[in-house]
């Protein structure tokens, strides 16, 4: 509480500061108009990342600006010159005192900006991408946090009135991955994650269930082996590179689940070597990977950026905040048509074969959404499997 009582108290100074200039972009900042849409001005804020990371930045960013664009609406993005909070909460402050009244910030990092920002600005609507109630309970805590979010309240350490989180059950999406696969011929499977952060491993363990149930369907479980490693960062480099040139080249590794922002680029490259696969993650990235080379991509760990950006920035502009202020939502699976789905594999790029068809998918998104198949979300344990997995750690 008493870190709300600061930031009420910086809030007014704020406010004050601020009187004098009585511009039409301070209407802006009151909100009320935002909800009609003729004064809605959208910001988004990079990550650590940049809006050409062909992942999870390019994806909301690309969401934001033809949304913008199809609606007649402001739109300015923002990278913050360092990878810190204080330079993540600066790019907020920048984008306010140039007009924006929504502010869309994709990825856990910006839980210290949920903390602090939201209160300092009542009246600007954030939208917070993959940010959960643990990672805002870990920042408004700070030393002595239990990483235990069930022992906190979480309303305590932000303002619920203009913030809208959600997160993804990315274990859903990365279980159709890796069952696909598998089911595809793939035997000698891989995962490298970026960073070890909950996302991260949520897809990863969703991954080693779908491969390890499918090789259990195919009766190949003695057959079927899985590599495992995180890189410690968000973006491929020679130490990583070299890494995968060992699981394609020499461990006879047949396709990795790159997954992790820019690190799919050294999954890439030693893949292109040796006639390996990829899967992306995020958005569909065939069109990307598979520029370095045709058909590189077998499939794509998806999660709904773009339907989520969409949704909740046309709902504020039908003045529909109410539905959304102080939820912290964890989207997944809404319905048996998998593209209607915030967790899926895509259609149209996905390499389907005579083991694992367009029409498997389909049933298989069925028996998961009725809970026929089960798909745990438990990050503190790598699942217990009848394929063997060796983890590796971190490279970094």
């Amino acid at each position: 509480m008493k870190k709300r009582l600061i930031s009420i108290v910086l809030a007014g100074m704020m406010v004050l500061s601020l009187a004098g200039c009585g511009s039409k972009s301070d209407e802006a900042k009151k909100g009320g108009d935002s909800e009609s849409g003729e004064e809605m001005n959208v910001a988004m804020i990079t990550d650590s990342g940049d809006i050409t990371d062909e992942s999870f930045n390019q994806t909301t960013y690309e969401t934001c600006k033809a949304w913008a664009e199809d609606n007649g609406v402001e739109f300015k993005y923002y990278k913050p010159e360092s990878d810190s909070d204080e330079a993540r909460n600066a790019s907020v402050d920048q984008a306010v005192a140039n007009g924006a009244n929504v502010v869309v910030m994709p990825g856990y990092m910006f839980a210290a900006a949920v903390v602090s920002q939201s209160e300092l600005y009542p009246d600007v609507k954030f939208v917070a991408l993959d940010v959960s109630a643990g990672d805002i309970c870990e920042k408004g805590v700070g030393e002595g946090y239990t990483y235990n979010p069930d022992d906190y309240d979480v309303t305590e350490y932000y303002n619920t009135d203009n913030v809208y989180c959600c997160t993804y059950q990315e274990e859903l999406s990365g279980y159709m991955a890796g069952y696909a696969a598998t089911k595809l011929g793939y035997k000698h499977l891989g995962f490298l994650g970026g960073m070890s952060v909950p996302a991260v491993t949520r897809f990863g363990y969703g991954y080693v269930q779908g491969i390890d149930a499918a090789a259990k369907e195919l009766g190949i479980e003695n057959e079927v082996e899985v590599e495992y490693v995180c890189g410690g960062q968000f973006y491929g480099d020679a130490d990583i590179t070299a890494a995968m040139d060992t699981w394609y080249g020499t461990k006879d590794v047949e396709v990795v689940f790159a997954c992790g922002g820019g690190i799919y680029k050294s999954a890439v490259e030693a893949a292109i070597k040796t006639d390996g696969k990829v899967i992306g993650v995020d958005s569909d990235q065939a069109p990307v990977i598979d520029k370095e080379k045709e058909g590189l991509t077998v499939t794509s760990a998806m999660k709904g950026l773009a339907a989520t950006v969409n949704t909740v920035l046309t709902d504020i502009k039908a003045g529909k905040w109410n539905e959304y202020a102080g939820k912290i939502d964890n989207l997944g699976l809404v319905s048996d048509d998998p593209e209607l789905n915030y967790v899926q594999l895509p259609m149209e790029s996905t390499q389907w074969g005579d083991g694992f068809t367009k029409d498997d998918y389909i049933a298989l998104v069925k028996d998961m959404r009725s809970g026929k198949v089960k798909v745990s979300n438990d990050i503190s344990a790598m699942p217990k499997t009848s394929v063997k997995v060796t983890d590796y750690g971190s490279i970094k």
